[in-house]
């Protein structure tokens, strides 16, 4: 990663931010420059360590980065998260929506508590977020928002029908978004990763131990964050409304 700090001056909030994906993102804008904000539901303790992460990756002590916990289902939630970026920092450049939740389970058993849980957690959480954080974003000279979405969506995988709509929903709402936005010179892109090298409960996906990735590996967290940093930064400035593929070669061919 680069320490050109071409994110200097900017504000950068990144959902689902207590560790793995949303680590990474955090710290790698931190590392452009960014002042960040971690959100969390509950991991406080986790949360925690990100920010002191970013707040050394940034360089710029306590008012590099802070932690705000909530629940991106609840729309009054979601709206007190957007009035602390503003209170604390003055406003937004860069929203990274990284907040999910994932289940697995034949789609005979999926209960619909259950398939409304995942919807909400991940594209509902999208939309509020989104909606909520456009006020500031056009304040911006340079906005961007980033989904994080999932193979998921674009392959057929068992076990997990909610999860691949929900994904796909992203996709959709990033192309309609980034149509409606584009007048307005605020980019919106998904990116859709595969097997990534994370801490995770339970074993891998059926999907991703019955066919190996081509290159051998799974993801870095490293290299997903370095793509958002390249997509919210100067370089990334004229692409919009694309789903970028980071899988190894997993999704190729498919």
């Amino acid at each position: 990663m680069t320490d050109t700090r071409e994110l200097a001056g900017r504000v950068a909030l990144v959902t689902g931010a207590a560790r793995n994906i949303g680590r990474a993102i955090a710290v790698a804008l931190a590392q452009g420059g960014a002042r960040v904000v971690v959100h969390a539901r509950s991991s406080v303790e986790a949360a925690n360590q990100t920010v002191e992460l970013c707040r050394a990756a940034n360089g710029g002590g306590s008012e590099a980065a802070f932690a705000h916990f909530a629940d991106l289902t609840d729309p009054d939630a979601v709206r007190g998260l957007f009035d602390e970026v503003e209170t604390r920092f003055g406003g937004l450049d860069i929203l990274v929506h990284n907040a999910a939740e994932r289940a697995d389970g034949p789609f005979d058993t999926i209960s619909y508590a259950d398939w409304r849980r995942i919807l909400g957690s991940i594209l509902d959480s999208a939309f509020l977020c989104d909606q909520a954080a456009l006020p500031l974003l056009r304040r911006s000279e340079a906005a961007s928002i980033v989904h994080i979405g999932g193979v998921a969506a674009h392959v057929g995988v068992r076990h997990r029908a909610h999860v691949s709509a929900a994904k796909a929903g992203v996709v959709g709402l990033t192309r309609a978004l980034a149509a409606d936005l584009a007048a307005e010179r605020i980019t919106v892109n998904c990116i859709s990763p595969a097997q990534m090298d994370t801490e995770r409960k339970g074993e891998l996906p059926e999907h991703f131990r019955q066919r190996p990735i081509p290159l051998g590996r799974p993801g870095e967290p490293a290299e997903l964050a370095g793509l958002v940093r390249f997509l919210t930064g100067p370089s990334g400035r004229f692409i919009t409304g694309q789903t970028i593929h980071l899988n190894g070669g997993w999704h190729m061919g498919q």
